[in-house]
């Protein structure tokens, strides 16, 4: 996707400071779908079986575009298709909620789910790897004078093992203190100035209350994905220890409570939960019956209108439907790849 007028100019700034703009072309996970928004002109067939998913009523607040039906993209979508839409129809997803579900098969290298994935949809601590990550773009571009110190390190590691919002709200004013000082938004700009194909939907405009109650800040299904695939490629700076971190035993809604799912699965991940949102996004890797191992990127996203008014059922019931769904793309890919 060709870049805005703002993300060309942050890439001039870049460049004028001497920074690298190596991500600027990011586009792994592109290549077997059209781009969200981008015109295309579908067959026939294809244009049945997005008229089909579209009348299956699936992801009530935003209809599967053409190129996320399309059949190319093999029977897991339509899998997961029939999958919500039936939760739907037992009532475990209401009308009013909104989702979005990304898989990328790195044994394919290829986009397998996509299904509302370019729709800026709440944060809440998924944000948290990201802000990690503005923070190791600035080791990369500002060598010497950012340093990955113990104190760091810890604070990192509560943030994405525990979700601990202190050091989080600490690691983005550390991001700050080297760019202009607007705290949250600077986050932002070293993502989008480092890697603007990665990070397109992203929006960071407020630190993480105490309460943990943070609404307004933003990203896609298809952004996790993205920002996911390059760290497993080991395209950004530090991925090694950003999967070190994201693979620390905590809480997941990917495979703690998926009984099919294996003991040898790896999972690197974050949750995001609010009274308003229940999400996960992380890689799954599984061993093949040969002992290759196979790895996948799961996102999934339920995003409420307004306020839950018992938090804790609904985010667990909400959990439940991330986790049906990841058991169901587990099966498929042991189908495929003859997992243990």
């Amino acid at each position: 996707m060709p870049l805005d007028r703002t993300g060309r100019r942050m890439q001039a700034d870049c460049r004028a400071r001497g920074e690298p703009t190596m991500y600027e072309r990011y586009d792994t996970d592109e290549q077997p779908i059209a781009e969200d928004g981008e015109l295309i002109r579908p067959d026939r067939r294809t244009f049945l079986a997005a008229l089909a998913a579209t009348s299956a009523g699936l992801l009530a607040g935003g209809l599967p575009d053409l190129a996320a039906a399309a059949p190319t993209r093999g029977s897991l979508q339509r899998q997961v298709v029939e999958l919500v839409t039936s939760m739907r129809r037992q009532g475990m997803l209401q009308p009013s909620e909104k989702t979005s579900w990304s898989v990328y098969d790195f044994s394919a290298r290829k986009k397998v789910v996509s299904i509302n994935e370019g729709v800026p949809r709440q944060a809440a601590s998924m944000i948290k790897p990201l802000v990690a990550q503005a923070y190791f773009f600035q080791m990369d571009g500002k060598r010497g004078q950012v340093r990955y110190t113990d104190e760091v390190r810890r604070s990192m590691e509560r943030m994405l093992q525990r979700s601990s919002n202190p050091d989080t709200n600490k690691i983005m004013d550390l991001v700050s203190e080297q760019q202009s000082r607007r705290g949250p938004a600077d986050v932002e700009l070293v993502l989008k100035q480092r890697a603007p194909a990665v990070f397109q939907e992203t929006r960071i405009v407020e630190k993480i209350p105490t309460t943990g109650q943070t609404y307004r800040n933003q990203a896609s299904a298809h952004d996790y994905s993205r920002f996911l695939i390059s760290v497993w490629d080991g395209r950004m700076p530090n991925s090694k220890e950003m999967l070190r971190m994201m693979g620390l035993p905590s809480g997941n809604r990917l495979s703690k409570g998926v009984a099919a799912l294996p003991e040898a699965a790896r999972v690197y991940n974050k949750t995001g939960s609010t009274a308003m949102l229940c999400g996960d996004m992380g890689v799954i890797e599984i061993p093949d019956r040969r002992g290759r191992n196979h790895a996948y990127t799961v996102v999934g996203i339920i995003e409420r209108p307004s306020r839950a008014e018992n938090y804790g059922a609904w985010i667990r019931s909400r959990g439940d439907v991330i986790r049906r769904v990841s058991n169901l793309i587990y099966q498929d890919m042991k189908d495929r790849y003859r997992l243990v």
